[in-house]
């Protein structure tokens, strides 16, 4: 079981950067993410399937790739608790509250920002709060106070080094930021320095896509000097 959020803070720096915060996938096993996202690797036959919690390897595989957002709250738990249900159950969870929608040709419509802050306020006692528009100082005004953001940027923030198609569609969990560098963990990384990533503001920012979600954590916990360590969790 890992600590209570930041339950190793002395002091509280203008800028805080959380910690310990786990790297969660949204995937079963963190070393098949490349595989899956560029090489054509069928999830189903991830063979750690079952520890997320799924019923069927068909079911774990249609949904895995939609998981982005129930990492970063697993990952937002886990912080503040040190513990965390298992994905599938968390994933039932926001379902029931309508934060995704299985719609009539197969596809799945979701995470829905609306409806999955009402689940997390509702179920984990987690404030959250839903910005859809928001720019970048908008999120270090969030940071300084304490808050984790669910930052919706494009997928391919895993790879800085190459220009987005488009920004947005994909959830990251922002943890902090320090000397102008943002903190953060990528649910879909494919490399364990993009799981647990520091980027400059300004890269950053040509993949974040202008909304999210911020969680307030515990006021009197939740500030760390220092950069925390990264603890791979995949399941």
């Amino acid at each position: 079981m890992l600590p209570p959020c930041c339950a190793d803070s002395t002091t509280s720096p203008a800028r805080p950067v959380h910690g310990p915060v786990p790297v969660v996938t949204q995937y079963a096993t963190a070393d098949l993410i490349g595989a899956i996202a560029y090489d054509g690797h069928d999830p189903a036959l991830d063979p750690a399937w079952q520890s997320t919690g799924a019923p069927t390897r068909a079911r774990y595989a249609r949904w895995c790739r939609h998981m982005c957002g129930i990492a970063c709250l697993r990952m937002a738990l886990l912080h503040r608790d040190g513990q965390a249900p298992p994905p599938f159950q968390l994933l039932s969870g926001a379902s029931h509250f309508k934060a995704y929608v299985q719609q009539s040709g197969g596809g799945i419509k979701g995470l829905l920002y609306l409806p999955f802050a009402d689940y997390v306020r509702t179920t984990h006692a987690l404030p959250v709060d839903v910005h859809p528009n928001l720019l970048m100082p908008d999120v270090i005004s969030l940071l300084d106070a304490g808050r984790l953001v669910m930052a919706s940027v494009s997928k391919e923030i895993r790879r800085p080094e190459r220009d987005p198609e488009k920004r947005g569609g994909h959830l990251v969990l922002v943890i902090g930021h320090e000397n102008g560098q943002i903190h953060f963990r990528n649910p879909s990384g494919h490399t364990p320095e993009s799981r647990a990533a520091v980027l400059p503001a300004s890269r950053f920012a040509a993949f974040f896509g202008g909304r999210g979600m911020s969680l307030d954590l515990p006021a009197s916990r939740h500030r760390v000097a220092g950069r925390p360590s990264a603890e791979v969790i995949g399941r």
